[in-house]
């Protein structure tokens, strides 16, 4: 039998050596420019900003708290600021199809410049055209034409009299329009006169209105050309005076914006439309029958002539660097609004909003992958851009046709960004296998690390991302002793005590409560007291659900044995994880063996509480049995495995070993030590595995001993590969110290089965045989003994059924 020793107590704990810091308190230490142990981060992104090609765009991922949005963030505004500032964008109206508003491409701040020199000129066209047409040559030259008019028409009526009155008749005017009566000695002959006359007279008369009749017609027919004529010289002297009035102040823009040509079109295309529809800026419309008229409801708006700027760059300097905490589709590829008018729902190229990409147009959007995903259509809006290389903007409403009212078709704007999805692994991987799309536009892979390595060096840089952290949070300095409780503490939450956290937020979070309660005791920085204080308390608000537990242990309404011995019965140790706290909690297991065809139940896989990893374990340990003992003869046994009081399921092969050694116990008869509890994951020769949550697990069974009474009997055994992991509580560690509880480090089932039990596993001869009343050779004789029992029961069984022959 190899006597194993229990373990060091220097090794259930790697305390941070505080005389490898340097400083008393982080006041001292500069600033951390970048995270600890990202380097393959740092190089992905350099990568994927750095290669200016389609599909190269990057995924962040890994686990929440490392740092991902910071350090990406931090990372895209260096790069940013050494960056070209894009240019502007503006939409403008377009005067041929306003449904299709044009865009133009302006110099960073030329377009707030246009949209300000727009403006002037409303305001100053609103006094300038009005004051214009309001002169007395003005009105003078309307007159003029209106005389004009008049003269001819009068003209026309003139002369058409005097050759009716040569022929002695005469033009009446009536209420119902004009008309011609013969006059005799000056007076209009009336109808009984008229029939008196000779009837050669009358044909005459008759004839000659005939006439007269065709020629007035021919009058009328000639005034509504007249009119035109006139209105036309009316359109023609407004045109005159608007540009008059207009010309001046477009060619002022004109000059001002020389160097850009396609705004100098828009100007003239401005000053055509202004000088079409000057009458609009009048205050109010003259009383004139020439004047083009227009009702209010048909009258264009003046906001035809602003500019809608859409992303203005004028205070910026470098690259636009844009996160969406929001990002809908509308928000992410822009909108268009509309406002209600006279009871329907109306817009024009004004109410064109900017997304997210308009906004990070030429530099860097991030985005968090998660949130895309949950909003409708968003994904595909992001990806039809990407792929696109433009920015179309359509309302889903206009997508889908489900709003009828009248909509735009804004002119897209080319895409140049580079996008960097924040998420976890899990939603990597799963858009890496089910969207095809996804591997053709992000193409760069930035992996975060969860952990990095424990090394002096490391301390240090650890110690200034904790000043970096305190500085901006604008906590106490921390001293030399709670930083290196913090270290410690973030050995702890990665599992590794030669590991460090890079969960930024945790570290984050337990400076803010350490600055508290270290405020709360009037300290001028924050203690090593204060840290740990900060960590009692954190476990304190959370371990409701472990603290019942423990009781029902100690009310022993949840069955565990911490003394005495038993057959078949073991200590096992599994951890309940509530997300923010995990705790170890002991578990019985039994076993059972009889006569069988060398099945081993697991009761926990039968009614459905064991999960696949557990199943498998219990498999293992299945072929660990038929492997040892029974390699040339049948395995005979048929075993029960089960978790005692487990009402839920259960997960993990971490108590596989334990399951064996309940199962060895229980076909040896050999009794198990109730002070002593064991963890761990067998393979199939019987080799111990390193399991997950070893420091919760001491603890678990540390705890429940230590409420009964520590003997120094009690104890934990676990695979020697955990060694590394453990970062026990100091309690857990002072008992170590005093002998009043242990732990055991183990590499196989043979040393398992020696510490749980007293008695030696036994080594196998070169024949196969082991020690006399070693473990190993009581469970080849029980199995032994079980085979020959099966064999006589089948030899039985065939005798009885040919004797019924």
């Amino acid at each position: 039998m190899t006597e194993l020793k229990p373990l060091d107590p220097e090794l259930l704990y790697q305390a941070c050596d505080e005389s490898r810091l340097s400083f008393k308190t982080t006041d001292e230490l500069e600033d951390l420019s970048e995270l600890i142990g990202q380097a393959r981060v740092l190089e992905a992104l350099e990568f994927g900003v750095g290669i200016r090609r389609d599909g190269y765009n990057v995924y962040a991922l890994g686990p929440a708290g490392v740092g991902r949005h910071t350090t990406a963030r931090e990372y895209l505004e260096r790069q940013a600021a050494a960056g070209a500032v894009p240019p502007d964008w503006i939409y403008i109206n377009n005067f041929d199809q306003p449904h299709k508003p044009r865009v133009l491409q302006l110099p960073a701040g030329r377009g707030a410049q246009l949209r300000a020199d727009m403006d002037q000129l409303l305001e100053e066209l609103g006094g300038a055209i009005p004051e214009a047409f309001e002169t007395e040559q003005y009105h003078a030259r309307v007159r003029e034409i209106e005389e004009t008019f008049k003269s001819r028409r009068e003209d026309a009526f003139g002369a058409l009299a005097k050759e009716a009155e040569a022929q002695g008749i005469t033009l009446v005017r009536t209420p119902a329009g004009f008309a011609f009566a013969p006059v005799r000695d000056g007076e209009v002959l009336g109808p009984d006169d008229f029939g008196k006359l000779p009837e050669e007279e009358r044909e005459r008369i008759e004839k000659t209105v005939a006439q007269l009749q065709e020629k007035l017609a021919t009058i009328f027919h000639q005034m509504p050309q007249w009119q035109r004529e006139a209105r036309q010289r009316i359109k023609a002297l407004n045109r005159e005076i608007a540009m008059f009035a207009v010309g001046h102040l477009i060619e002022d823009l004109k000059k001002r914006h020389a160097d850009l040509e396609q705004v100098r079109d828009y100007l003239d295309r401005v000053q055509a439309d202004i000088i079409d529809h000057a009458e609009e800026f009048l205050a109010q419309e003259e009383a004139s029958p020439f004047r083009i008229e227009h009702r209010a409801t048909e009258t264009p708006s003046l906001r035809r002539y602003q500019v809608n700027l859409l992303v203005d760059h004028s205070e910026s300097s470098g690259a636009p660097v844009v996160y969406e905490d929001s990002p809908m589709y509308n928000n992410l590829v822009g909108d268009i609004e509309h406002r209600a008018q006279m009871g329907a729902l109306t817009t024009d190229f004004t109410l064109i909003k900017p997304g997210a990409l308009h906004r990070a147009n030429g530099g860097y959007l991030l985005l968090d992958a998660h949130k895309v995903l949950l909003q409708p259509y968003a994904w595909e809006g992001l990806k039809r851009a990407l792929f696109s290389g433009e920015i179309r903007i359509r309302s889903l409403g206009q997508i889908f046709s489900i709003v009828s009212t009248v909509s735009l078709e804004p002119e897209p704007i080319p895409l140049d960004v580079k996008v960097v999805l924040i998420g976890d692994r899990m939603l990597y991987y799963l858009l890496q296998a089910y969207d095809p799309d996804f591997g053709k536009l992000f193409k760069v892979a930035a992996d975060f690390a969860d952990r990095v390595d424990r090394s002096p060096e490391n301390d240090m840089l650890y110690a200034q991302m904790i000043g970096t952290l305190v500085r901006k949070s604008k906590l106490l300095p921390v001293q030399r002793d709670g930083v290196a409780r913090i270290i410690e503490q973030s050995a702890r939450l990665v599992q590794d005590s030669e590991k460090l956290s890079t969960h930024i937020m945790n570290v984050s979070d337990l400076l803010t409560e350490a600055d508290y309660w270290a405020r709360k005791a009037d300290r001028q920085a924050i203690s090593r007291d204060d840290v740990q204080h900060a960590i009692d308390m954190q476990v304190r608000r959370a371990d409701r659900l472990r603290e019942r537990v423990y009781e029902e242990i100690q009310r022993e309404t949840i069955l565990i044995d911490t003394d005495g011995e038993e057959v078949g019965q073991v200590n096992g140790l599994s951890v309940l994880d509530l997300g923010n706290f995990m705790f170890g909690q002991p578990s019985r297991i039994t076993a059972t063996v009889r006569v069988g065809e060398g099945e081993v139940v697991d009761i926990e896989r039968e009614v459905e509480l064991g999960g696949a990893i557990h199943s498998k374990g219990v498999y293992i340990l299945s072929a660990f049995l038929g492997a040892r003992y029974a390699s040339n003869r049948p395995l005979s046994l048929s075993a029960s495995l089960v978790f005692e009081q487990s009402y839920g399921g259960v997960e993990g092969d971490s108590a596989s070993m334990a399951e064996l050694c309940a199962l060895l116990s229980a076909l040896s008869a050999v009794p198990i030590r109730q002070s002593v509890a064991i963890t761990g994951s067998v393979n199939q020769h019987g080799k111990a595995q390193a399991i997950g949550g070893v420091n919760e697990k001491i603890e678990g069974f540390y705890d429940v001993c230590s409420a009964r009474g520590l003997t120094g009997k009690q104890c934990v055994l676990v695979p020697a590969s955990n060694v590394k992991h453990m970062m026990l509580r100091d309690d857990v560690q002072e008992a170590a110290r005093d002998g009043r509880f242990r732990v055991f480090a183990y590499e196989n089932v043979d040393q398992a089965v020696e510490l749980l039990t007293g008695v030696p596993a036994g080594e196998a001869d070169a024949e196969g045989n082991y020690p006399e009343n070693s473990i190993n050779q009581r469970v080849q004789a029980r199995l032994e003994e079980l085979a020959e029992q099966r064999k006589e029961f089948i030899k039985s069984a065939h005798e009885g059924g040919e004797h019924h022959e």
